[in-house]
Parts: C-alpha cells; structure tokens; sequence
C-alpha cells in the first residue's frame, strides 16, 4: 500500500539518520534538505528519486522585512513519499491536495505549492513596499530606507532560487520515464509543463520587482537626503528672519525704549506696541525678499 512519511516538526541531522538506515537515503541528501543554503537539485539513486527544492520560510514580525529561504528534500520511491524540511510548512492546504490518486502526483503537487507559495509572498512584498513608499516620500530617517533595502535583499535570493527550482523542474521533464519516477502519465507530464510555465511566470515577477526596487534604491535615499536639505533651508530661513530682530532688541534693550518713551512722552504701553509690530513687520518682510531670492534663484 502506498503511503506518505512526513515529518511534522523541524528535524535535525541526527533525527534524519534513521530515514538514512531505514529507507536508504543518502546521508549527504538528508543533510542538505536541513541546509537553507544548498542548491536545488535532482538526484537518481538505486531505488528512489531525490530532489532538493526552495520554498520560501514562513514570515513573522521577528523577521524585520526579510523573506528568507527554506530548503525541502523529497524522496520518492514506488510505494512511498518521504518529504524532510528544516521546519514546519503548509504546503497540504488547499483543494489542489483534494484529487490526488498517487504519490507521483502528490509529488508534483508539493512542487506546485512551493511555486505558489512564493508567489504569495511575492504579493506580500509587494503590499509591504507599497505602505512604505509614501512613508519614505516624507521621511528624513534612514527607517523606511533601511526596511527597503531589506526587501531587496529577500528579492534577490527569491530570483535565485525560483531560478534554481526552474532548472530542477527542467531536470524532472528529461527524466519523466526514469524507472525511480514508476514512470509518468502524460496528464502529469502536461502538469510539469505547467509547473515549468508557472514556475518561469514567478521567476519573472520576481525579476521585476528586484530590476524596479534596484533602480529606484537610488532615487529613494535621494529623496531621504532631499526632504533633509529641505528642512535645513526652512531653519535657515527661520534663523535669517530672527536674526535682525535679535539685533535691534539686543542694542535697544527694554530698559532704553522705556527711557526714549519717557523722553518724547510717549505712553510705555504704546511704545511697546508699537516695537513689538515694527519687529513683526521687519521680519515678514525679510522673510518675502528671501522667499522672492528663491524664487529667482530657481528660475534663473
């Protein structure tokens, strides 16, 4: 009787050795299905079919913007399917999981669901890039620009691995009739084709974003270091316009005005009225002749 072996929680080397003396693994295999950074590949042994495939790990707040990559080993043999991951993931969820008859179909279902699942998190990225565009429009902090160029760095180990799956999927179509396969009907090899079309399809989206997220690494941190400037030019001209005000109450000095007041018979209160409107007056008007030098100096 056919059956699936599915660890349910994260193994390490030495909980994947009795796969090893039991089914006949190779060794290096099940430790490169616990390795996140080993090269997706295809492997003929004796009596089972190896692959070595990237999904993308689950996301948590604790990742800080950073989609990172997961590995997963299949090893399929004519009466069962044995699937090893670093961790837990959900690749049985769904109706795709609903209609399947053999374990080769369940194999290239799981395949599926690494594509999809990556596809996902390609619309996650995307959503999350969208929120911080306007944020980082306004900002004068390096956040938003540091949380960007974290979602780059995840687009660009995406394009290497949906890559590298796209080369095993390749491999999977040359070696369709592989006595390690129990040979595969031709509804399958039309659902590999598939597989390869929404595999390339994935594989192109990614590039995109990573080529448009690239590109506009640059303009981004200029507009972080523009809104800077901007905001340096305001307190300039803030400093510019109180600087003559401090000038005159500074040589004036209150104790004067109320003596000069007195001298020419003028009421206190008016007289500090009417400095208090004079200094209003000089410094709105310094502030529209350096409004209007901007302006001439943009223009010219």
């Amino acid at each position: 009787m056919r059956k699936l072996v599915r660890s349910r929680s994260a193994p390490t080397s030495s909980r994947a050795y009795p796969a090893h003396n039991q089914f006949q693994i190779d060794e290096h295999n099940l430790t490169s299905a616990l390795d996140r950074d080993e090269l997706p590949r295809v492997e003929l042994d004796v009596n089972h079919l190896a692959v070595i495939f990237r999904h993308p790990k689950r996301y948590t707040a604790k990742d800080n913007f950073l989609f990172r990559i997961n590995s997963v080993g299949l090893f399929l043999f004519k009466d069962k399917l044995i699937m090893i991951a670093p961790d837990d993931i959900s690749l049985f969820e769904g109706r795709a999981f609903s209609k399947v008859q053999n374990l080769q179909m369940l194999f290239l279902r799981i395949l599926s669901a690494c594509v999809s699942h990556f596809f996902s998190h390609l619309d996650v990225i995307n959503d999350i890039a969208s929120e911080l565009e306007p944020k980082l429009v306004k900002s004068m902090e390096n956040c938003q620009l540091l949380q960007m160029f974290t979602i780059e760095k995840s687009l660009v180990y995406y394009v290497n691995a949906i890559s590298a799956n796209g080369r095993v999927i390749e491999r999977l179509k040359t070696n369709a009739r592989n006595a390690q396969t129990d040979g595969l009907s031709p509804e399958m090899l039309e659902f590999v084709d598939d597989l390869a079309i929404e595999n390339a399809q994935c594989l192109e989206q990614a590039q995109v974003y990573a080529n448009v997220f690239g590109g506009l690494m640059d303009a981004r941190a200029s507009i972080v270091s523009n809104n800077l400037n901007v905001l340096m030019k305001h307190l300039t001209v803030i400093n510019v316009v109180f600087m003559p005000l401090n000038v005159i109450a500074g040589m004036g000095g209150m104790s004067e005005l109320t003596m000069l007041a007195k001298a020419f018979g003028i009421p206190v209160f008016i007289a500090y009225v009417a400095f208090l409107a004079g200094l209003v007056v000089l410094g709105w008007t310094t502030y529209v002749v350096l409004r209007q030098v901007e302006r001439r100096a943009i223009f010219k």
